[in-house]
């Protein structure tokens, strides 16, 4: 299985690196940063320096998550995946099924989110560096996946506190706090579950979030269009609860993954989701939308770009228009429970301009923008937005040299559509069983955008 663990920093640093049978150079990390400087995607598509990408949504990274490394006279698999800014790799001596490699690497980055707070970027993991390999030490048993699970791993680590760090500073040692004792989960039949937990309101709390991956050519038409949901769940219920999901329209859901709590055989039979629930924050599980349900889609939010060039006096200058507007009708089905106007929430845009450019001037009529002259990257956040509303971008920009660029850059969008959602997936019932109690609960739907890109040309 894995041999070594890396955690690379965004500009190549290696901030973590545990070694699980062999030692693996550090010269792989040199192979993989080399490709990945090469690749203009990689990080958000540009430079790996900019704060101001959202390095997992905004652009296609052409990196390969799988790669062939020498490592002295014989090969290695370098897997890697691209988390809050890092680079998580995965150095592998003999073949192994990737999905499994790939999937650990996704659970350690949801774990440090789950311990440190979003994003668990850099900074979170240097402050953290005792509680990271205390981690990792748990979650792997010489190259293998071993204890995975958030409440088994909070049971013997727990997570910082500000206490742990006034600890750590007098004393001079560690802020992972460390149990003796196995988590009682451990040796039951639910190691997601841990034993004895109680509280004096019972609720839980089901979201349904479903990404669209879509890309707009420059007159507003989806080209290409693909839809990924995922059921986010919040349970804070006393005792050991059985409960019972069901949907109006499981036709919908294409391919799915479960949460080990999920009970398969119930899930394949009925199309419903039978489960005991891990305590806290999860994912209850991950889907894809039919192709039925999402031809047709028009999304709630249009970007019209405007690029032109002009050669004055041997000077090559351009500008660009953006206008931002939410459509008068599109093909989200919203919550019965909605009400007033379509209002779409958390609205930004993030342009690249070419790297010739040498200076730029913008100007935007509504929300903030922030230029990365290093980068040369332009994100404009407008937040709010519904259809009375006409945001608009201008901006001129002189060009280094007398040529002009082949392309317009590719504009990335992001919007977010509460109670509303592209498949039409809802939530008929959700029971409680094996308990006395009542709960509160609460189940919406969101629509919002994954990797959302509009064509520059």
């Amino acid at each position: 299985m894995m041999q070594s663990l890396f955690i690379l920093s965004p500009t190549g640093e290696v901030l973590i690196e545990r070694h699980f049978r062999d030692v693996t150079s550090r010269g792989v990390c040199d192979f993989f940063w080399e490709r990945a400087s090469a690749s203009i995607n990689h990080h958000g598509g540009l430079a790996t320096t900019s704060t101001i990408i959202n390095y997992s949504d905004s652009f296609y990274d052409t990196v390969p998550p799988i790669m062939e490394v020498p490592i002295g006279d014989k090969n290695a698999y370098l897997f890697s995946i691209l988390r809050d800014g890092l680079s998580y790799l995965a150095v592998c001596q003999t073949e192994v099924c990737p999905l499994l490699v790939v999937e650990f690497l996704h659970r350690v980055a949801d774990i440090f989110a789950d311990y440190f707070g979003i994003p668990a970027d850099e900074s979170a993991i240097k402050d953290n560096f005792s509680t990271v390999y205390q981690l990792l030490e748990e979650m792997v048993d010489y190259g293998w996946p071993l204890t995975t699970e958030p409440n088994a791993l909070k049971a013997m680590i727990r997570p910082p506190s500000v206490i742990a760090k006034i600890q750590s500073v007098v004393t001079g040692g560690s802020n992972a706090i460390v149990s003796d004792a196995l988590p009682s989960g451990t040796v039951s039949n639910m190691p997601w579950r841990a034993a004895g937990v109680r509280y004096t309101q019972n609720e839980i709390y089901i979201d349904i979030v479903e990404e669209i991956d879509a890309i707009i050519d420059t007159r507003g038409n989806v080209v290409s269009t693909d839809v990924s949901g995922s059921i986010q769940a919040q349970s804070q219920l006393s005792g050991i609860p059985d409960l019972l999901l069901t949907f109006k329209d499981p036709e919908v859901i294409d391919d799915c993954s479960l949460h080990p709590c999920v009970r398969y055989g119930r899930f394949e039979s009925d199309k419903v989701v039978s489960f005991v629930p891990p305590d806290g924050n999860f994912e209850l599980m991950r889907y894809r939308v039919r192709n039925s349900a999402v031809n047709g889609f028009h999304p709630p939010i249009y970007v019209n770009p405007q690029w032109g060039y002009s050669d004055d006096s041997g000077s090559l200058s351009g500008n660009v228009t953006l206008t931002v507007g939410v459509r008068s009708i599109s093909s989200l089905i919203l919550s019965a429970s909605r009400k007033g106007p379509l209002l779409v929430e958390e609205v930004a845009v993030t342009m690249p301009l070419p790297k010739s450019v040498k200076t730029t001037n913008i100007h935007v009529n509504m929300g903030t923008i922030y230029y990365d002259e290093a980068a040369k990257i332009a994100k404009w956040t407008l937040g709010k937005l519904d259809s009375s509303k006409k945001p608009q971008l201008q901006a001129t920009f002189q060009i280094d040299g007398t040529r002009k660029p082949e392309s317009n850059p590719n504009l990335a969008l992001e919007w977010k559509v509460p109670l509303a959602s592209v498949s039409g997936l809802s939530v008929s019932g959700l029971s409680v069983t094996g308990e006395t109690y009542r709960p509160y609960k609460g189940v919406r739907n969101i629509a919002k955008s994954g990797r959302f890109m509009v064509r520059g040309s």
